[in-house]
């Protein structure tokens, strides 16, 4: 019979090999997909009339400075570059899948990683939509039959040590894509401290890059915590700091409404590369409603909100 040292072994590798699971972000305009297939959209939508811009509104923070910036191309996983550029390239190679095509930049270049992501985030208008295709993304790097599996081998029976392996598998495969990582001890259900079962990312690379809290939210911390606490079953809840650039994992720690509520309602980010046109661009169903108010100033970014419905009307009236 297979013994317990052997399958923590395994699965510990498997996750370790699979587990490159960021979701998605928005993209600087300076790349070439972005130029092409989403510059229009949201121009088009910031040259509205309607529009009002979010620099003009109280309704943004600065993000992290730019003049503290790290260098991410140098700045790799404990396994070292090589074995980054393979995560990088099996990632990229599942994205692509989804999204249709890839880009045309080599395939251990980071921002055709990037350039993916825009298309995405441009081709599907309900946020809903991102969210749960970002999720069955997710899905689609593991094996089958592994997340339940990991649910009643790991998850249930040993939650303390299923919280620290994930951290520590996301440490291993995660820094190519987030950037500088470090265990530490959180905050998990119960109200107690979860001895290295939390991941802090330092500075986001994927956060900085997409430069749209919106994007965060929809398309990485969601459907993140929705594969973990509904396929893994194993709680986790992802906490962004967009005035750092920091983002906390907690391993062992289900998402409230309150904490959700607190990342829903952030402002957007004031160098947002579409100039706040992206919050429209999702969620518009059709091209026969249009929005009241395109970007509120008195509110939280579009995107966020709950409730829709009130914020359509007949384009005729």
């Amino acid at each position: 019979m297979i013994n317990a040292r052997f399958m923590s072994f395994f699965f510990v590798g498997s996750i370790l090999i699979l587990r490159c699971v960021p979701t998605f972000c928005f993209v600087h305009t300076h790349t070439n997909y972005f130029n092409k297939h989403l510059v229009t959209n949201v121009n088009n939508l910031s040259k509205s009339r309607k529009y009002s811009n979010i620099r003009d509104s109280a309704w943004f923070i600065d993000g992290p400075p730019l003049e503290t910036k790290p260098d991410y191309d140098n700045i790799h996983g404990p396994l070292g570059k090589t074995v980054d550029g393979i995560f990088l390239s099996i990632f990229r190679m599942k994205m692509a899948e989804k999204v249709g095509f890839d880009s045309d930049l080599p395939k251990n270049d980071y921002s055709g990683l990037i350039e993916l992501s825009a298309a995405l985030n441009s081709r599907y208008s309900d946020r809903t939509e991102v969210q749960n295709i970002a999720h069955n993304i997710l899905r689609a790097l593991f094996p089958s039959w592994l997340p339940g599996a990991f649910d009643w081998m790991f998850a249930k029976p040993f939650p303390e040590f299923s919280a620290r392996m994930n951290a520590w598998a996301t440490l291993m495969a995660g820094t190519w894509l987030m950037g500088e990582c470090e265990l530490n001890d959180c905050e998990i259900d119960g109200g107690g401290i979860g001895k290295s079962q939390g991941l802090l990312v330092k500075r986001c690379r994927f956060m900085e890059d997409s430069g749209c809290a919106s994007i965060c939210v929809n398309s990485c911390k969601i459907p993140t915590q929705n594969f973990f606490n509904e396929d893994m079953g194993l709680p986790l809840t992802m906490t962004p700091d967009y005035e750092t650039g920091e983002c906390q994992f907690s391993f062992g720690l289900s998402p409230t409404g309150e904490s959700e509520l607190v990342a829903k309602n952030t402002p957007c980010l004031s160098r947002c590369p579409s100039s706040g046109g992206m919050r429209n661009w999702h969620d518009d169903k059709s091209d026969k409603i249009i929005l009241k108010s395109l970007v509120p100033t008195d509110s939280q970014c579009f995107l966020m909100e709950e409730d829709l419905e009130d914020k359509l009307i007949p384009q005729n009236q």
